[in-house]
């Protein structure tokens, strides 16, 4: 069993979720788009590139950038090891499209 609960055989994509259920999210999408850049430079290391929609009450009240950092400070390690490329559209509830 790794640090954030999930299991060392867990998919890349449950790892990502688990790292940012300290959120608390209320509703989080995650697109692998890995298959939009084979042979891309980045991607020749093996990790992925995601495109993420998460809304919660973790960024009520806080810009766009203090979103992205909690975002990534919840991703931290798996920034590392496990995604090249992260597209974030981070929303608070009641925000449009929230």
């Amino acid at each position: 069993m790794t640090t954030n609960g999930v299991g060392d055989k867990a998919t890349r994509a449950e790892r990502i979720r688990a790292a940012l259920a300290s959120l608390q999210p209320i509703a989080l999408d995650l697109v692998d788009e890995s298959h939009r850049h084979i042979g891309h430079e980045g991607a020749r290391d093996g990790r992925g590139h995601y495109a993420l929609r998460i809304v919660s009450t973790a960024f009520t009240g806080k810009s766009m950038l203090a979103r992205h950092r909690l975002v990534y400070a919840a991703l931290d390690a798996l920034m590392r090891t496990d995604i090249h490329a992260l597209s974030v559209e981070a929303l608070a509830p009641g925000d449009a499209g929230g």
